[in-house]
């Protein structure tokens, strides 16, 4: 299938060669059953690449589930994913089938797999090698036809290096890597993936689409973004909530920029006492409540009336 077909098909904005060799390469590797790593920042969509890979592979009419490890507690991520005894601990009053039970002949896409505790992830790689899994409590082995598709905003090989994720795991789970492009690394396609948002928000709030002069498209495309295309979009559905105007400046869209630009990011101040560090929330908190107090101030001077 051609790129642009797979764009259209499920809604994904952007031309930039480094998103266009990721859903290559998530095109090629779909109608197979090799476990895939997705890496990517925070934001950048990976979620959407497996849903993608799994909608054009042969396993399309049987489930797909999403698992965030990061979510699931450390002592219930073992039987969430592959079930339980009844008994086998406090509080497992009934059999439970876990997700690589319910899901077989389906795909199962683990994000933030960086944060699977170590002893999950030794029950993982058994799958993955073997179709293999025992549910907690119980001795009897079960077989399974899942495929994998991983995720991680981590350096799983610095990881590997600390002791905290298994190196054969890695290898077995990145037979195919994809890198999902953060936002930065395609800015030319900001204005595009701003537009798409403010059409859908408009759509959604019964309003005209805001659109952006050419010095806050500049502004847009050179902000730092390291929340990704999901913070872009909640930009987006902010100006076009609370923005009066529907052809949006560089300073209007300044005020929702803010937080985010590079001359309110935090910063790390050295005491001269012990040489000890604010850290970036504190920090963050007192530079914002200095900008507000400013704020404040040149509002009531403004609007004092001329004697």
């Amino acid at each position: 299938m051609e790129i642009q077909s797979i764009k259209n098909r499920f809604g994904i904005i952007g031309n930039s060669p480094a998103l266009n060799y990721a859903l290559q390469v998530a095109a090629q590797v779909a109608n197979t059953d090799l476990t895939v790593l997705i890496a990517g920042e925070s934001g950048v969509g990976k979620e959407a690449f497996s849903l993608t890979i799994h909608a054009l592979s042969g396993r399309k009419h049987n489930p797909f589930i999403a698992v965030n490890c990061g979510a699931i507690p450390e002592g219930t991520i073992d039987s969430e994913l592959f079930g339980h005894e009844k008994g086998s601990f406090t509080g497992a009053v009934d059999f439970r089938k876990g997700y690589f039970e319910t899901v077989n002949g389906g795909t199962i896409f683990l994000d933030e797999i960086g944060e699977m505790p170590l002893g999950t992830q030794a029950r993982l790689l058994r799958v993955l090698e073997a179709g293999e899994f025992i549910r907690v409590g119980s001795s009897k082995v079960q077989k399974t036809d899942v495929r994998v598709i991983a995720a991680t905003n981590k350096d799983l090989l610095e990881l590997t290096d600390k002791g905290k994720f298994r190196e054969d795991l890695y290898y077995r789970l990145s037979t195919v890597p994809i890198r999902v492009p953060s936002l930065r690394d395609r800015t030319e396609d900001i204005p595009l993936l701003f537009r798409k948002f403010a059409v859908d928000f408009a759509e959604r709030y019964k309003t005209g689409p805001v659109q952006l002069d050419e010095e806050a498209k500049n502004l847009l495309i050179n902000s730092p973004w390291p929340g990704n295309v999901r913070e872009l979009k909640n930009i987006a559905e902010q100006i076009s909530v609370l923005s009066e105007e529907k052809t949006i400046t560089a300073k209007e869209l300044g005020r929702f920029l803010q937080p985010y630009s590079s001359n309110r990011l935090p910063m790390i101040v050295k005491s001269h006492g012990n040489g000890q560090e604010f850290s970036n929330e504190r920090e963050m908190l007192y530079k914002l409540f200095f900008d507000m107090k400013k704020d404040v101030t040149e509002f009531l001077k403004n609007a004092r009336p001329n004697p």
